[in-house]
């Protein structure tokens, strides 16, 4: 059985590398020169630990993470509003992980086999047959998977009446720092603004920020961080010194309105071609991740892409919308709106948190 992969990012390595395993023929058509990745840093909750597990690698992605220590969110004068209870977390999910998003791509491209890679292959077409066009020509498998990320080709081919992504209302920056003194992951809300950072393997920081803003007016470098959240307290202000001008990534949020189905004939959709999602929770990896593995095991069936979609889409349709109610409410900007929110937040129990994500985080392979 052939199958082709469109996209050469966490989602398609992840499905090429779980259908491999299987005994499936695999090609992965990416259409940048290299398999690489600009990104920084994301969060491997318990079950993409589970999930890497499944795929065999999760050894090597752990010995490249940092596990994740304390975590919770503060105001904007540095005081707790909520702290996780991490040691429960862990006792009911597992461990938690922190890791560059390079480091993930090249943890899955090692173990895909070279000969599968199609680098520099844009495509211009998928059909439902199986059939897809690219720049060398055609070829058809029997299983195509469109993990070709938020703007999908594969998407906009074989599902064209789909929504296209809608912009959420706020935009993001990205970026490592060198190492500076860390030892949590916090994130810190303010009004209509958030800024969050946690260590990397190998001591350097993660750090991100967001802000309501119009679509496109620009994201503004790290001047525009300094701006915003140079004021801010320790050790926000030592991040911002330690940054790279050159390092910041600016981009505006978007998601996928709720698709019908995940599948169409030969082609399913994987990672954010089927389900982009803010990162609110953190999971658009881990779902990337669930996606393949759920993908490698129900292909063996006679269903398999049936059983795919009534596997997958709930799930992810469900984390996406409460990763988008988290949004909301993390980026109001009404002064009576934001002492309404910290006072809630600062009177939940720290169990509250696990109790809240059982859902996204019990998922087993």
């Amino acid at each position: 059985m052939k199958a082709i992969v469109i996209g050469g990012g966490i989602a398609g390595l992840a499905s090429a590398l779980a259908l491999t395993r299987r005994g499936w023929q695999v090609e992965v058509f990416e259409r940048a020169p290299e398999f690489t990745e600009i990104g920084a840093g994301l969060s491997l909750w318990p079950n993409a630990l589970r999930a890497l597990d499944a795929l065999g690698v999760g050894a090597v992605a752990r010995s490249r993470a940092v596990l994740q220590g304390p975590l919770g969110v503060r105001d904007t004068a540095g005081r707790w509003l909520s702290r996780t209870d991490t040691a429960d977390l862990e006792r009911r999910f597992g461990l938690t992980a922190m890791i560059h998003r390079a480091d993930l791509l090249a943890v899955l491209r090692a173990a895909v086999p070279g000969s599968v890679l199609r680098p520099g292959t844009p495509v211009r077409e998928v059909r439902a047959d199986g059939t897809v066009s690219h720049s060398g020509g055609e070829s058809r498998a029997d299983l195509v998977v469109g993990a070709d990320g938020l703007n999908s080709a594969t998407r906009q081919s074989v599902w064209p009446g789909t929504p296209a992504p809608r912009y959420v209302g706020y935009t993001s920056w990205r970026m490592v720092c060198p190492p500076v003194p860390v030892t949590e992951l916090s994130e810190w809300w303010g009004r209509g603004e958030r800024f969050g950072y946690a260590p990397l393997a190998d001591g350097r920081v993660y750090v991100y920020a967001t802000a309501n803003a119009p679509e496109g007016a620009g994201g503004g470098g790290l001047p525009e961080l300094r701006r915003r959240f140079g004021g801010w307290p320790h050790p926000i202000p030592a991040l911002l010194d330690a940054a790279d001008p050159g390092s910041v990534l600016h981009h505006d949020l978007y998601e996928l309105p709720p698709l019908e189905t995940y599948t169409s004939g030969r082609v399913v959709l994987a990672g954010d071609a089927a389900h982009a999602m803010t990162p609110n929770l953190g999971q658009g990896a881990c779902q990337a991740l669930e996606d393949a593995v759920v993908l490698g095991n129900v292909m063996a069936g006679s269903d398999g892409r049936a059983a795919y979609d009534r596997q997958r889409r709930p799930r992810t349709q469900m984390i996406a919308h409460r990763s988008r109610q988290i949004g909301t409410v993390a980026q109001w900007a009404s002064p009576a709106a934001v002492t309404l929110r910290n006072t809630a937040l600062r009177l939940m129990p720290a169990s509250s948190f696990a109790r809240s994500v059982a859902p996204i985080l019990d998922w087993a392979a």
